[in-house]
Protein backbone atom coordinates (compact mmCIF):
# COMPACT_ATOMS: atom_id res chain seq x y z
CA UNK A 1 0.00 0.00 0.00
CA UNK A 2 1.71 3.38 -1.43
CA UNK A 3 1.93 6.47 1.34
CA UNK A 4 -1.03 8.32 0.46
CA UNK A 5 -3.41 5.57 0.62
CA UNK A 6 -1.95 4.19 4.35
CA UNK A 7 -2.59 8.41 5.40
CA UNK A 8 -6.22 8.04 3.66
CA UNK A 9 -6.65 5.07 5.77
CA UNK A 10 -5.78 6.93 8.94
CA UNK A 11 -7.37 9.69 8.16
CA UNK A 12 -10.77 7.91 7.81
CA UNK A 13 -10.33 6.08 11.30
CA UNK A 14 -9.46 9.60 13.24
CA UNK A 15 -12.20 11.36 11.26
CA UNK A 16 -14.67 8.52 12.76
CA UNK A 17 -12.58 8.09 16.35
CA UNK A 18 -12.33 11.99 16.69
CA UNK A 19 -16.38 12.57 15.46
CA UNK A 20 -17.65 10.04 18.18
CA UNK A 21 -16.42 12.20 20.85
CA UNK A 22 -18.65 14.70 22.62
CA UNK A 23 -18.14 18.04 24.24
CA UNK A 24 -19.42 20.03 26.55
CA UNK A 25 -19.93 23.69 27.10
CA UNK A 26 -18.60 26.20 25.95
CA UNK A 27 -18.57 23.71 23.05
CA UNK A 28 -21.90 24.06 21.08
CA UNK A 29 -20.86 23.35 17.81
CA UNK A 30 -18.01 20.57 16.39
CA UNK A 31 -17.45 20.70 12.49
CA UNK A 32 -15.47 17.39 11.04
CA UNK A 33 -14.16 18.67 7.70
CA UNK A 34 -12.55 14.66 7.43
CA UNK A 35 -16.25 13.47 6.97
CA UNK A 36 -18.16 15.97 4.99
CA UNK A 37 -14.46 17.29 3.17
CA UNK A 38 -13.64 14.06 2.55
CA UNK A 39 -13.10 14.11 -1.46
CA UNK A 40 -10.95 17.40 -0.95
CA UNK A 41 -9.36 16.24 1.91
CA UNK A 42 -8.22 13.11 0.27
CA UNK A 43 -7.41 14.84 -3.25
CA UNK A 44 -4.67 16.68 -1.18
CA UNK A 45 -3.36 13.09 -0.04
CA UNK A 46 -3.33 11.68 -3.38
CA UNK A 47 -1.65 14.42 -4.88
CA UNK A 48 0.88 15.50 -2.07
CA UNK A 49 1.36 12.64 0.63
CA UNK A 50 3.11 10.17 -1.96
CA UNK A 51 6.93 9.90 -0.53
CA UNK A 52 8.75 10.53 2.21
CA UNK A 53 9.04 14.52 3.50
CA UNK A 54 11.99 15.67 5.05
CA UNK A 55 9.65 18.14 7.15
CA UNK A 56 6.37 18.35 7.89
CA UNK A 57 4.06 21.35 9.33
CA UNK A 58 1.95 20.93 11.82
CA UNK A 59 -1.47 23.23 12.36
CA UNK A 60 -3.52 23.16 15.51
CA UNK A 61 -6.82 22.51 13.93
CA UNK A 62 -8.96 23.78 10.99
CA UNK A 63 -9.58 27.47 10.40
CA UNK A 64 -13.59 28.21 9.69
CA UNK A 65 -12.95 29.78 6.83
CA UNK A 66 -10.25 27.26 5.71
CA UNK A 67 -10.23 23.62 5.56
CA UNK A 68 -13.52 23.90 7.56
CA UNK A 69 -15.02 24.89 3.96
CA UNK A 70 -12.52 22.39 2.13
CA UNK A 71 -10.52 19.93 4.42
CA UNK A 72 -7.14 21.45 3.04
CA UNK A 73 -4.97 22.50 6.24
CA UNK A 74 -4.49 26.36 6.56
CA UNK A 75 -7.17 26.07 3.15
CA UNK A 76 -7.53 29.23 1.71
CA UNK A 77 -9.75 29.05 -0.75
CA UNK A 78 -8.17 30.70 -3.99
CA UNK A 79 -4.60 28.89 -3.48
CA UNK A 80 -6.59 25.64 -3.49
CA UNK A 81 -8.36 25.68 -6.04
CA UNK A 82 -6.17 27.42 -8.13
CA UNK A 83 -2.32 26.50 -6.73
CA UNK A 84 -2.97 23.18 -5.31
CA UNK A 85 -5.43 22.42 -7.93
CA UNK A 86 -7.60 20.70 -5.15
CA UNK A 87 -10.85 20.16 -6.20
CA UNK A 88 -14.05 17.40 -4.36
CA UNK A 89 -17.17 17.16 -3.54
CA UNK A 90 -18.00 19.08 -0.04
CA UNK A 91 -21.06 18.28 1.79
CA UNK A 92 -22.22 19.87 5.33
CA UNK A 93 -21.54 19.17 9.26
CA UNK A 94 -24.02 17.17 11.08
CA UNK A 95 -25.20 20.49 12.73
CA UNK A 96 -24.09 23.53 11.38
CA UNK A 97 -24.38 27.12 12.94
CA UNK A 98 -26.05 29.83 10.88
CA UNK A 99 -23.47 32.10 11.09
CA UNK A 100 -20.41 29.32 9.65
CA UNK A 101 -22.10 27.63 6.70
CA UNK A 102 -20.31 25.34 5.38
CA UNK A 103 -19.85 26.77 2.00
CA UNK A 104 -17.13 24.25 0.28
CA UNK A 105 -15.63 25.93 -2.51
CA UNK A 106 -18.13 28.38 -3.30
CA UNK A 107 -17.24 30.25 0.14
CA UNK A 108 -16.08 33.47 -0.57
CA UNK A 109 -14.34 34.49 2.88
CA UNK A 110 -10.75 34.60 3.33
CA UNK A 111 -8.55 32.72 5.88
CA UNK A 112 -6.04 34.82 6.65
CA UNK A 113 -3.58 32.51 8.43
CA UNK A 114 -3.64 30.35 4.81
CA UNK A 115 -3.47 33.11 2.81
CA UNK A 116 -0.13 34.20 4.73
CA UNK A 117 1.16 30.52 4.95
CA UNK A 118 0.46 29.21 1.02
CA UNK A 119 0.93 32.93 0.33
CA UNK A 120 5.14 32.59 1.58
CA UNK A 121 5.04 29.10 0.12
CA UNK A 122 4.18 29.98 -3.27
CA UNK A 123 6.55 32.48 -3.79
CA UNK A 124 9.22 30.34 -2.23
CA UNK A 125 9.43 27.25 -4.05
CA UNK A 126 7.35 28.02 -6.83
CA UNK A 127 5.19 25.59 -7.82
CA UNK A 128 3.21 22.53 -5.74
CA UNK A 129 5.79 19.82 -6.68
CA UNK A 130 8.86 22.05 -6.03
CA UNK A 131 6.99 22.02 -2.41
CA UNK A 132 5.92 19.09 -1.39
CA UNK A 133 9.17 17.04 -2.77
CA UNK A 134 10.03 17.59 0.82
CA UNK A 135 7.60 18.76 2.46
CA UNK A 136 4.20 18.70 3.41
CA UNK A 137 1.37 20.72 5.95
CA UNK A 138 -0.72 18.97 8.20
CA UNK A 139 -2.85 19.40 11.34
CA UNK A 140 -2.78 17.69 14.46
CA UNK A 141 -6.94 18.32 15.64
CA UNK A 142 -8.95 17.53 13.09
CA UNK A 143 -11.91 18.98 14.24
CA UNK A 144 -13.62 22.94 14.51
CA UNK A 145 -15.29 24.04 17.51
CA UNK A 146 -17.48 26.37 18.14
CA UNK A 147 -19.57 28.27 21.12
CA UNK A 148 -23.36 29.25 20.72
CA UNK A 149 -22.41 32.77 18.80
CA UNK A 150 -20.65 30.59 16.67
CA UNK A 151 -17.28 31.86 18.17
CA UNK A 152 -14.03 29.81 17.67
CA UNK A 153 -12.87 26.98 20.64
CA UNK A 154 -9.17 26.24 20.25
CA UNK A 155 -8.44 22.26 21.38
CA UNK A 156 -6.78 23.61 24.58
CA UNK A 157 -9.77 25.60 26.15
CA UNK A 158 -11.46 22.23 26.09
CA UNK A 159 -12.45 20.81 29.80
CA UNK A 160 -9.09 18.43 30.59
CA UNK A 161 -10.99 15.59 30.71
CA UNK A 162 -12.42 16.16 26.74
CA UNK A 163 -8.61 17.17 25.94
CA UNK A 164 -7.42 14.01 27.25
CA UNK A 165 -9.34 11.51 24.94
CA UNK A 166 -9.01 13.76 21.93
CA UNK A 167 -5.62 14.13 22.25
CA UNK A 168 -4.84 10.63 22.95
CA UNK A 169 -6.37 10.07 19.26
CA UNK A 170 -4.38 12.80 17.90
CA UNK A 171 -1.39 12.08 19.14
CA UNK A 172 -1.50 8.51 17.91
CA UNK A 173 -2.38 9.45 14.60
CA UNK A 174 0.47 11.88 14.70
CA UNK A 175 2.84 9.37 15.67
CA UNK A 176 1.71 6.53 12.88
CA UNK A 177 1.47 9.28 10.05
CA UNK A 178 4.75 10.30 11.07
CA UNK A 179 6.11 6.81 10.64
CA UNK A 180 4.89 6.74 6.83
CA UNK A 181 6.60 10.37 6.51
CA UNK A 182 9.61 9.55 8.14
CA UNK A 183 10.58 13.24 8.54
CA UNK A 184 13.62 14.82 10.04
CA UNK A 185 11.89 17.61 11.18
CA UNK A 186 7.98 18.55 12.67
CA UNK A 187 7.28 22.42 12.57
CA UNK A 188 4.49 23.37 14.43
CA UNK A 189 2.47 26.46 13.40
CA UNK A 190 2.80 28.00 16.66
CA UNK A 191 3.39 26.85 20.26
CA UNK A 192 0.28 24.35 20.68
CA UNK A 193 1.36 22.20 18.10
CA UNK A 194 4.77 22.47 18.82
CA UNK A 195 4.02 21.33 22.06
CA UNK A 196 1.64 18.78 21.22
CA UNK A 197 4.43 17.13 18.62
CA UNK A 198 6.99 17.36 20.98
CA UNK A 199 4.86 15.17 23.55
CA UNK A 200 3.23 12.72 21.08
CA UNK A 201 7.36 12.38 19.29
CA UNK A 202 9.27 11.95 22.59
CA UNK A 203 11.70 9.50 21.89
CA UNK A 204 11.80 9.29 18.57
CA UNK A 205 14.79 10.75 16.27
CA UNK A 206 12.21 13.92 14.55
CA UNK A 207 13.49 17.26 15.33
CA UNK A 208 10.74 19.32 16.81
CA UNK A 209 10.51 23.21 16.61
CA UNK A 210 7.95 26.19 15.90
CA UNK A 211 7.50 28.80 13.42
CA UNK A 212 5.36 31.64 14.42
CA UNK A 213 1.46 31.17 13.42
CA UNK A 214 0.26 33.51 11.26
CA UNK A 215 -2.75 34.37 12.57
CA UNK A 216 -4.03 37.77 12.26
CA UNK A 217 -5.24 38.01 15.90
CA UNK A 218 -0.91 37.94 16.20
CA UNK A 219 0.97 41.42 17.01
CA UNK A 220 3.72 39.14 15.72
CA UNK A 221 2.50 38.12 12.63
CA UNK A 222 0.79 41.17 11.86
CA UNK A 223 4.16 42.70 11.18
CA UNK A 224 6.12 40.68 8.52
CA UNK A 225 5.29 37.05 9.02
CA UNK A 226 6.33 36.42 5.37
CA UNK A 227 9.84 37.48 6.08
CA UNK A 228 10.38 35.75 9.73
CA UNK A 229 8.79 32.66 8.18
CA UNK A 230 11.36 32.92 5.63
CA UNK A 231 14.37 33.60 7.88
CA UNK A 232 13.03 30.44 10.02
CA UNK A 233 13.27 28.14 7.07
CA UNK A 234 17.09 29.72 5.68
CA UNK A 235 17.90 28.92 9.65
CA UNK A 236 17.27 25.30 9.16
CA UNK A 237 18.46 24.95 5.44
CA UNK A 238 15.43 24.76 4.02
CA UNK A 239 15.44 27.30 1.48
Amino acid sequence: MTISKELVRLTRELSQEAGALRFGAPVAFVYNPLDYARAPHEDYLARYAGAEKRAVFLGMNPGPFGMAQNGVPFGEMGLVRDWLKISGRVGKPALEHPRRPVEGFACARSEVSGARLWGAISGLYLTPENFFAEFFVANYCPLVFMDAGGRNVTPDKLSEAERKKLFALCDEYLRRSMQLLKPNWVLGIGKFAEKRAREALAGTDIEVTSVLHPSPASPAANRGWAGKFREKLDSLGFI
